[in-house]
């Protein structure tokens, strides 16, 4: 199949057809064979009807005609031809000279008029005139055509590009800008023509996009490429992003003239390019770099992005000799809550705790979510611990009330652990493992509280994972011991009750005391076993004792939170007991009142299931926490345990006396047994006995025990303890 361009070729390189006509035979033939001779494609045609047939059949390129003819004159046949072929040209040879038949002639369209008789050296020169003028005219119908049709495919390209495409002048004017800028940003291009081109940059890309368009190095092998914000046409807020390309124009490839150059301002163009929207691209960026540093549930920063800011904090602070702080906050009972009622509305309960702690923040701070329910907080540029006692006060009273979820009301609290910089550590590692120490040791007194780190909580880096999978031995080997601290009546000194404390013989260290190993054994998870190991041995030695002559003996266990707020913790605890065939009405669990407040219904609930089984309920370290009497006449209470900081301060006339007063008021007032722990003195033991105060334990009769010792005390001397300090 033959291109356009070359049926072009053919067309003007092929031999002139022409069309003859005259109604005298011998005339029509003469003429024909005389433009015959001279190589041309001839078609007679006898009169005028003959002719019309043949302006009907073929295509001409010129035609030569007589005027008077019968039936169908010339002027027919120029009619005709007019309206079939009006690229046909047309030539009159005729005997008619009258002016109006000439002028007729030439209106109709005739290029030239010969009159018979003709000199047939003068016809073949009009008729290689007319056919060469012809021929040109249709070569330059041809050219323009394709110049028309080339400039529509190249506006269509250029107008239907997916980019904007651009034309700048030297002082960066827009000398062209393609339809595409109205429907990406809004503007006509008649808008624009014209303007300078920082009238579409977003401000904050002004100085960077001129400077950019004004460098030294700009040229077709290194054309200008860079990403600018262009605004949208009506919105000063609403911008896109874009990557332009910009080439210069290079005079001597383009020379341009007054007709060839920018429309719009009348300058040479120098510079074209393309403007292409990366919108979707950077948002596509920007979320892919979101989620590589934040949480998607929560949208907080998450360990990677914490991290990163808390390198920053601390060379900033260490070069200004500033302080800062670093908070491990863990919420407490989200696994309860999360168990119960689903991972969805787990989400949704973090999702609110965020929401919530956030409005506790400086401007300046960091929360992140570190995993699971717990978060850190970096609080820079603060002026000493007291900056982060306050804002971690605010962060427990933000929990304080409940959250709506669905149709439930769900109590959490949090537990935090702070480090300081640089008296905490003054690397970030020590920062966040220090702060998380702290933390564990809050949630070892009883959760929802705050501590500051200090080094006697310290298990130092080195020995930590060594002590950790030393713990885990000990579990297996049976390394831990169950010690006994006698409850004594202060009347009569008899022992009514043992609580059991746990030690560890370490087969290196010795016999480790429960702070020694306590706190690591709630951050590594292992406090749970440890605990019904504790349990078990207990139940086993206080079980002989019981069995062997002393039937009223009170076991006294204290139970970590985590223990309790286990959603099995009722049904576990009596396995254990059940297992032992002990006697629930001897056993006495002991637990904070923080741990009561954290979750009052759950909580509550296990105790009087507890306590329907004749196990008894003391609070432990009474008065260091909530002291809410609400709880205590709705709860199955039987014993309260004063702290032992309160019974310290018993001097003789000491103001500290007075909590004790209140608390053993409070306890005969409700009706409750009431034991005193850390009796020392003589003076103590006498101002309780003047109190009311029964039942007391501590190193005034002597220090926690092994069981071997306990034997040999209920066996010798018949539940009698006397004084041993």
């Amino acid at each position: 199949m033959a291109t356009e361009h070359n049926k072009d070729i053919l067309t003007s390189s092929r031999c002139p057809r022409i069309l003859v006509v005259d109604d005298e035979p011998r005339l029509l033939r003469t003429l024909a064979d005389l433009l015959r001779s001279r190589d041309y494609d001839v078609t007679e045609a006898l009169g005028g009807r003959e002719a019309c047939l043949q302006l009907q059949q073929k295509t001409y390129d010129l035609a030569l005609l007589d005027l008077n003819m019968p039936q169908v004159d010339g002027f027919q046949v120029m009619k005709e031809a007019n309206q079939r072929q009006p690229g046909c040209g047309l030539i009159v040879v005729s005997g008619e000279s009258s002016f109006n038949s000439v002028s007729r002639a030439l209106r109709r369209g005739a290029l030239d008029y010969i009159r018979k008789p003709f000199d047939p050296e003068e016809l073949l020169a009009t008729v290689e005139g007319v056919v060469g003028k012809q021929t040109l005219i249709r070569d330059h119908k041809r050219i323009q055509s394709r110049l028309e049709k080339s400039e529509a495919l190249h506006r269509y390209i250029v107008n239907s590009s997916p980019d904007i495409v651009f034309m700048l002048d030297e002082t960066g004017h827009i000398c062209f800008i393609n339809n595409k800028v109205e429907s990406l940003l809004g503007y006509p291009t008649a808008e624009l023509c014209g303007k300078h081109f920082r009238h579409i940059l977003d401000d904050r890309d002004v100085a960077r996009g001129t400077y950019a368009m004004q460098g030294p190095d700009i040229s077709a092998d290194n054309p200008r490429v860079l990403e600018v914000r262009l605004k949208t046409r009506g919105s000063r807020k609403a911008t896109r992003h874009f990557e332009i390309t910009a080439f210069p124009i290079d005079p001597q490839s383009w020379p341009q003239t007054g007709k060839t150059q920018g429309g719009c301002t009348g300058q040479p163009a120098r510079y074209y390019g393309i403007a292409r929207d990366v919108t979707e691209r950077k948002e596509a960026e920007a979320f892919i770099n979101f989620q590589a540093y934040h949480d998607l549930l929560t949208r907080l920063p998450n360990r990677a992005l914490f991290k990163d800011r808390l390198e920053l904090a601390i060379t900033h602070a260490r070069r200004g000799q500033q302080k800062l702080a670093v908070m491990f906050l863990d919420l407490d009972r989200f696994k309860v809550v999360n168990d119960t009622l689903g991972h969805a509305m787990g989400d949704r309960l973090l999702q609110a705790v965020t929401h919530r702690l956030e409005k506790c923040l400086r401007k300046g701070d960091t929360l992140s979510r570190f995993g699971g329910d717990e978060f850190t907080l970096l609080l820079p540029c603060i002026h000493g611990p007291e900056d982060a006692r306050g804002i971690a006060r605010k962060l427990i009273q933000a929990l304080k009330a409940p959250f709506q979820l669905g149709g439930h009301e769900v109590f959490v609290g949090v537990s935090i652990g702070i480090s300081v910089f640089p008296e905490a550590g003054e690397t970030m590692d020590m920062l966040i493992q220090n702060a998380d120490i702290a933390m564990y040791h809050v949630k070892a007194r009883g959760k929802d509280g705050y501590r500051f780190y200090s080094d006697s909580m310290s298990i130092s880096t080195a020995n930590r994972l060594s002590l950790e999978r030393d713990l885990r031995l000990a579990l297996e080997r049976n390394e831990l011991r169950v010690f006994y601290q006698p409850q004594v009546c202060s009347r009569s000194n008899r022992v009514v009750g043992l609580e059991a404390l746990v030690r560890w013989q370490h087969p290196e260290r010795g016999l480790l005391y429960p702070r020694d190993f306590l706190p690591l054994a709630e951050e590594t998870r292992l406090v749970g076993k440890l605990s019904e190991q504790v349990i078990d041995q207990a139940c086993r030695d206080v079980g002989r004792w019981i069995s062997t002559g002393h039937p009223d003996l009170r076991l006294a266990v204290n139970l970590s939170p985590s223990q309790v707020e286990h959603p099995r913790f009722v049904e576990t605890l009596m396995n254990h007991v059940s297992a032992h065939q002990f006697p629930p009405a001897n056993l006495e669990i002991e637990i904070t009142e923080n741990v009561i407040m954290n979750d009052l219904e759950q909580i509550s609930q296990k105790l009087k299931e507890l306590a329907a089984t004749g196990v008894r309920i003391a609070i432990d370290d009474f008065g260091t926490g909530y002291s809410s009497l609400n709880y205590l006449h709705r709860l199955p209470i039987h014993t309260l345990k004063v702290d032992q900081s309160f019974v310290k301060a018993i001097r003789g006339g000491d103001d500290g006396a007075c909590i004790v007063n209140a608390i053993v008021a409070m306890a005969h007032g409700l009706k409750l047994e009431i034991v005193a722990e850390g009796v020392e003195t003589d003076d103590q033991l006498t101002y309780l006995k003047s109190l009311g105060c029964h039942q007391v334990q501590g190193f005034f009769y002597g220090p926690a025990r092994p069981a071997a010792d306990i034997t040999s005390l209920l066996a010798g001397d018949a539940l009698s303890l006397a004084h041993t300090g």
